[in-house]
């Protein structure tokens, strides 16, 4: 059996391990099961530990994302009692809009070389349920999302200037930062390169990725012109509008996926999320 279905294999079972714990953690009697049908609203936002990768310094990053268990219902749930990370300061880069569905390595937190065998949790109150989730260095939960290493694929690279700095893999900081007006469109342009291992050609149909745009943080509804965009060129520029409906400091996250899709099926490599951070007046 390949090292890539192998190291598929342990992703996929130990998100759903990782998922069922938290699932089970406060999951009231009556309460949705987890393989019952969805339903439109009433449900609670699951964390989700895809696991760790060491840093060139020593130290370890964890990446996580989360399961809005709804069809419809999103949630806006600021940093507090409701939605920290602890220990230490409670605001520790996560998410405070939960869209529905499955949201694949939407922040990342930074532990040290020395962090052993501590733990980090990341707690979610939505919907009258509290869902948390301990992070480990477990080492069952290893990840190369830099590189798949069975085949050597890597993630699509990102920018948003032209000759800017370049992101991929998990996000670790804001990639660009922008301002507008309440109401008003504010254009994000994105350019997008995917480069292939040796022998390989482009993605599917001739796509190079597929970008897809989220409201991460920020105190209004964001609406976009564009929520997917196809980068069917190399370097090739795209560009999205995005509407905010209130004033503001906001974080929109751009998500890059190659051919491998979603969450990489499971496999945590190969696709980039980056920030966009929009100041709204």
């Amino acid at each position: 059996m390949s090292e890539r279905l192998v190291r598929l294999g342990l992703a996929t079972a130990v998100a759903l391990v990782a998922g069922s714990m938290a699932i089970r953690a406060q999951q009231p009697a009556g309460g949705q099961l987890p393989l019952e049908p969805q339903r439109d609203s009433g449900e609670s936002v699951t964390p989700a530990y895809e696991g760790w990768y060491a840093n060139p310094d020593g130290s370890f990053t964890m990446l996580v994302g989360y399961y809005n268990r709804n069809r419809r219902q999103t949630f806006d749930i600021p940093v507090g009692p409701n939605n920290k990370v602890e220990p230490g300061a409670a605001d520790q880069g996560q998410p405070t809009h939960f869209e529905v569905g499955r949201q694949w390595g939407v922040f990342t937190i930074k532990v040290p070389k020395d962090f052993g065998n501590k733990t980090v949790t990341w707690t979610i109150v939505s919907n009258g349920e509290r869902q948390s989730i301990p992070l480990t260095l477990n080492k069952a939960y290893p990840i190369t999302p830099f590189k798949e290493l069975g085949m050597g694929n890597e993630p699509p690279t990102l920018w948003f200037k032209e000759g800017g700095p370049k992101f991929s893999g998990p996000p670790t900081a804001i990639a660009h930062s922008l301002s507008g007006t309440v109401n008003q469109p504010v254009t994000i342009h994105v350019w997008a390169d995917d480069v292939k291992p040796a022998g390989e050609g482009g993605g599917r149909g001739g796509t190079v990725a597929t970008l897809s745009l989220h409201k991460f943080r920020g105190p209004g509804a964001v609406a976009f012109d564009r929520a997917r965009l196809s980068v069917t060129k190399p370097g090739e520029m795209v560009s999205a509008n995005a509407t905010f409906s209130a004033a503001g400091d906001y974080v929109l996250r751009v998500q890059a996926n190659d051919e491998s899709g979603e969450g990489g099926q499971g496999f945590q490599c190969c696709w980039t999320n980056a920030y966009v951070q929009v100041a709204v007046r």
